[in-house]
Parts: C-alpha cells; structure tokens; sequence
C-alpha cells in the first residue's frame, strides 16, 4: 500500500469518528429503514390498476389540451410533468402520498384516481392559460413593435 493510499484511509477512519460521520450513518439508517417500511406501497403503486389507469386518463386528457404529459419513475416515486406542472406519487411507511407544487395529500390508491386527475388537471389548465396569455402578449408587442418600425421615417 503507497504512503497516498494509507493516508487516504487514515482521513477516511477520522471522518467517519467526526460528528458529522456519525450522524451520515444514521441518516443513512434510518433512509433505509423508511425505504424497507414503504416497500409494500412501492410494489403495490408499480404493480396495481391506480398508475395504470391514471396514465390511461391522463394521456387522454392532454391529447385533448394538445399537450405531451409525461410519465416517469424515479426509483420508486412515480412523477407526472406537463409544462413544468408537477405531481409526485410517493409511497411512504403509512401508504402513498400526492405531492403537489404547494401541498401534500394522503392518496387512496384503492379508489379511482379520477379525483387525482381532475385536481391536477385544473393545475395544468391554469398554466396552459397563462401561457396563451404571456404568448398574446408577445405576438401584440410583436405587432406594435412591426407596426412601429413601418411607420418610421427613412
């Protein structure tokens, strides 16, 4: 083992004496004892009819808005993301819970997901009006500023 190697470690055995190596250690504990007591609510989020349906459904509504909504598990946290609208199904010890931009919910993923989507669904159509109007916007200072550029004198 080189000198490098060797004081490499040594640095490494104080770290982990450190207060701070300590307190890691049980974060990653109890990260992993969370992980093991919301397992069952993972398998049953990934593997039940709810995220099925809710897909289903919600592909459905954003073809009718003209909008891609997107679907993605992050290990085992299922995101659901259309212009920049946010909703995260996150399984916990006590079951799954909805996390929105400004609030978390309880979720009963036993029942339909149709009160879910609507909520969300109202979410996303106040961003979609918000930026047809900032595109307004833009096309009438576009516009003005077009007509303003034809009327300058050469």
């Amino acid at each position: 083992m080189s000198f490098l190697d060797n004081l490499e470690d040594n640095l490494k055995a104080l770290e982990s004496l450190e207060p701070g190596g300590i307190d890691d250690s049980k974060r990653r504990e109890a990260d992993r004892e969370r992980a093991l007591a919301s397992a069952p609510w993972a398998e049953r989020l990934k593997t039940g009819s709810f995220v099925q349906s809710l897909m289903r459904d919600l592909t459905r509504a954003g073809f009718s808005r003209r909008t891609k909504i997107n679907f993605t598990w992050l290990g085992t946290t299922f995101r659901i993301e259309a212009r920049e609208v946010r909703l995260e199904l996150v399984p916990t010890p006590t079951g799954v819970v909805a996390v929105f931009p400004d609030h978390r919910a309880p979720l009963d993923i036993d029942q339909k997901p149709d009160p879910l989507i609507q909520k969300w669904l109202a979410l996303l159509d106040k961003r979609i009006k918000e930026d047809q109007a900032l595109a307004a916007a833009a096309e009438a200072a576009e516009a003005e500023s077009d007509l303003d550029d034809d009327q300058a004198p050469e």
